[in-house]
């Protein structure tokens, strides 16, 4: 499962996790300070403010040039381009810089973060054990009308497939991104898998763009995004040579996150 539908919004089921593990530690840490009326919720607000930022900034650093020629972007937090380890790290600095502050902060937080920390591996290994992590065997059609799957396309390479739609406005504007990738490169399959539409009108979409995709295929009932678990548009699936999915991302991709994303694909040749 890649996304979680509230109403008419498809919500990554990563951010739905985080929020969940936020909420148990938020309420366990009021439980814990409760007699000493002491609560976490403003400190769990500053972790994530200050992970957040750190975790942006050290990913713009890493991946700069990406970015260089078109430097408002930076603050498109939606390309999803968040380094980890530095957003844990200075979510864990403020941690023990406000319990240094507070001592009668400490037992509280430390409640409050364990109890996160286990609500988020709990329904995160829960979550794994959902996953398809194989390539999904679905019947799909070229423009051209022809029957075909993923497997015949991929050629023993690494395999990047997009699920799009010309109505879409993240995928229209990601579309020239991918397209450049598939040129440049050739060590991986890039296939970009219409969902819900027709041949005419993907085909007129395609021609209006001037893109000059290879690998175009049709999925006019949106199956593989069933098969995937997402209800988001755009999708974009990173499997390896071997057919394993290793990566996923919900949203659109820039060219700094679409080239993070392919340097974890290319370590797995």
């Amino acid at each position: 499962m890649l996304s979680v539908n509230l109403g008419p919004l498809a919500v990554p089921v990563g951010m739905a996790v985080l929020l969940a593990a936020g909420l148990a530690a938020a309420g366990a840490g009021h439980l814990a300070g409760r007699r000493r009326q002491i609560g976490i919720v403003n400190t769990l607000s500053d972790m994530l403010l200050a992970g957040v930022l750190a975790a942006r900034v050290v990913f713009i650093a890493l991946w700069f040039d990406a970015y260089r020629a078109a430097p408002w972007s930076m603050l498109d937090i939606r390309d999803g381009g968040f380094t980890v380890w530095a957003g844990i790290a200075a979510a864990l600095l403020v941690a023990f810089w406000r319990g240094g502050r507070q001592p009668a902060l400490r037992k509280p937080l430390a409640v409050g973060l364990a109890t996160g920390a286990l609500v988020w591996g709990a329904l995160s290994g829960a979550l794994r054990l959902t996953e398809k992590p194989a390539l999904p065997a679905l019947a799909l059609t070229t423009l051209a009308g022809a029957p075909t799957e993923l497997a015949a396309l991929s050629g023993g390479k690494p395999m990047v497939v997009n699920l799009w739609a010309s109505w879409c406005p993240p995928c229209r504007r990601e579309m020239p991104v991918l397209a450049a990738a598939q040129k440049q490169e050739s060590w991986a399959s890039f296939v970009f898998v219409n969902q819900g539409e027709d041949g005419a009108t993907a085909r007129r979409y395609l021609d209006a763009g001037r893109l000059g995709l290879a690998n175009v295929l049709l999925d006019p009932g949106a199956e593989l995004g069933r098969a995937a678990g997402s209800g988001a548009l755009p999708t974009t699936l990173f499997y390896d040579a071997g057919g394993r999915l290793v990566d996923t991302h919900l949203g659109e991709l820039s060219a700094a996150s679409l080239a993070n994303k392919l340097n974890r694909l290319r370590e797995t040749r």
